[in-house]
């Protein structure tokens, strides 16, 4: 006589898992779209964004006890507990990235190429009205300190070119890397001294990010100093660094 053994049941936490996983992808979507399109408070587009991450994070813990029942017990499930894996992992992936980037850099939301006397934003109606009415803070001497060790590439940039002929390489440069220009001041004759004050947005969230750059010449090198600055939140998480090296690179090997 043939004895057929019971069917293994299902593991129901692997659904779950699963089920958290997915739900998790159009919430940090629409914390995407909310952000992006300012249509609703920025707090409610990070709260939106939070409660992605905890649900993501919640599928994975869920998946872990899911996969300790599969193996124990010998349950189906490893078809779903692979996709709940995948998904969650894959939504927290980008924040996981932020998060190791703030536990690695300094609090600070504000990069000069000069720490002793980084270059002031315009505080004229013009740029003021373009700002939407925000000015960034001077940061006192104690807080850009903390910019040394972690971007020492973070320099002045300095070129052999007369004031003129320099100005035209950074108005290219903000130009390829399609910053919005809001107020610029070519080099004066006399002191040699000019300026582009811009607008940069952040790929994703579309952050909109503030950025000075001085030029001064000093008899025989015009010295270029960039200062960006971010609007939102306390840590820039290496964004404002990566923005002046980019505008360096761009100034030193104009594309084209």
């Amino acid at each position: 006589m043939l004895f057929a053994l019971p069917p293994r049941p299902e593991s129901r936490l692997a659904r779950w898992a699963e089920r958290l996983a997915w739900l998790s992808v159009p919430v940090i979507l629409a914390a995407i779209l909310i952000v992006r399109a300012r249509a609703l408070p920025f707090e409610i587009g990070m709260l939106v964004f939070f409660t992605a991450v905890i649900m993501a994070a919640a599928a994975l813990a869920v998946a872990m006890v899911a996969a300790l029942e599969i193996w124990q017990k010998g349950r189906h499930g490893l078809a779903a507990l692979s996709r709940a894996l995948l998904v969650a992992s894959l939504v927290l992936a980008w924040p996981g990235a932020l998060a190791f980037q703030a536990v690695r850099l300094p609090v600070l939301n504000d990069i000069t190429t000069n720490i002793e006397d980084p270059p002031l934003f315009s505080r004229s109606q013009a740029a003021f009205t373009a700002r939407e009415g925000h000015i960034p803070l001077t940061l006192d001497r104690a807080l850009r300190e903390r910019q040394r060790s972690a971007y020492p590439q973070v320099r002045t940039l300095l070129l052999d070119n007369e004031p003129a002929e320099a100005f035209q390489l950074v108005q290219r440069a903000v130009k390829t890397l399609k910053w919005r220009v809001i107020e610029e001041a070519a080099p004066d004759e006399r002191r040699g001294i000019g300026r582009i004050e811009a607008v940069a947005e952040t790929f994703l969230l579309r952050f909109r990010d503030d950025v000075t750059i001085r030029l001064r010449w000093t008899g025989s090198q015009t010295r270029i100093d960039i200062r960006s600055a971010s609007r939102v939140g306390r840590h820039d998480f290496g964004t404002n660094a990566k923005r002046i090296l980019r505008l360096i690179e761009e100034i030193n090997n104009p594309e084209g």
